[in-house]
């Protein structure tokens, strides 16, 4: 009987086809990784994400069919601090706009949320040369914290589908790891590689309390080359990124939800530009290279974040004897 009224709201808040799994939402994974600057730095860093949704896929067939957009505005807030050379803790703390438009037979449906998102909490170790000098292996883990509102409504009182939330709310557990090289042949190149995996839990309060939703399990890897040079006695870092991402269906009291869930691959290219030792501004441009979806779902089309970051070094105290 849930999963029929489910079902019935569904139809009447998405008709035709559903959301890809936090396609739409805060991009928590793609955030986290700040580097370990030593004992007693702390980081901060602030950027804003642009996520549009305007591709219908079924399977992997781009369907002819632009009635539907989904646009995500989101603030990012990265705080991370190096307890020491090689145990750090970080934290990412999110606020999300998110904009669904329904066009169809001359009418246009609007349906707008806003509000505090979740949050991350991550603890890494860092491991220096283990593939050879200029090397560093990270690993983490760590939660996400339904910060966020999960139970918001229309003005009719109906409450709006999970994936419109800003918040999920369910506690999730987090598994990070990186790897970064850098190239004896070219000094100022670095490849690079990452993994994540989010094991998402139940949000037991959904529909009232009435049912339970599970937003899928969501594995994604990144590999990557940057490099380096100075121009207008800046340093500016271009690089290229290869992303993979798969997303499990979701299930809501333990069924398995159609349309839900896919495989993405991604290319980003991105450059900084390190304006002062301490002060880093970044941009990066995320397309498609191939979407597989379950069912007919919306897909992301672009994908643009930009922002600065903020090093601030404990300074060491020379003590004569």
């Amino acid at each position: 009987m849930r999963i029929l009224l489910f079902m019935l709201l569904l139809c009447y808040g998405e008709p035709l086809w559903s959301q890809t799994c936090c396609s739409g939402g805060v991009p928590l994974s793609n955030n986290l990784g700040l580097p370990n600057e030593g004992k007693g730095s702390l980081h901060i860093g602030l950027n804003y994400d642009y996520n549009n949704l305007n591709t219908l896929n079924a399977g992997v067939e781009k369907l002819d069919d632009d009635s539907r957009l989904r646009v995500t505005n989101s603030i990012l807030l990265n705080l991370g601090y190096a307890i020491s050379d090689r145990v750090s803790f970080e934290s990412l703390f999110t606020w999300v706009n998110q904009k669904r438009i329904i066009s169809q037979f001359g009418n246009e449906n609007l349906t707008t949320t806003k509000g505090i998102g979740d949050a991350v909490f991550l603890i890494k170790y860092a491991i220096p040369d283990i593939l050879g000098t200029n090397s560093v292996l990270n690993v983490g883990l760590g939660t996400k914290v339904p910060l966020g509102k999960s139970d918001l409504t229309t003005a009719e009182g109906f409450q709006l589908i999970a994936d419109l939330q800003p918040g999920s709310g369910a506690w999730d557990v987090l598994g990070w790891s990186s790897v970064s090289k850098g190239l004896s042949v070219r000094p100022s190149a670095t490849i690079s590689a990452s993994l994540t995996y989010r094991l998402t839990g139940k949000n037991t309060s959904y529909l009232s309390d009435s049912s339970s939703y599970e937003f899928g399990n969501v594995f994604q890897a990144n590999v990557g080359y940057t490099d380096q040079f100075l121009l207008f006695n800046t340093i500016f870092s271009p690089g290229l990124i290869f992303k993979y991402r798969k997303a499990s269906f979701d299930k809501i009291d333990g069924s398995r939800l159609p349309n839900t869930g896919g495989e993405w691959i991604f290319i980003r290219p991105e450059l900084s530009a390190l304006l002062t030792p301490s002060i880093t501004i970044s941009s990066r441009l995320e397309l498609p290279l191939y979407s597989y979806v379950d069912g007919t779902q919306l897909t992301p089309t672009l994908r643009f974040t930009a922002g600065i970051s903020f090093v601030l070094k404990k300074k060491k105290l020379n003590i004569l004897n």
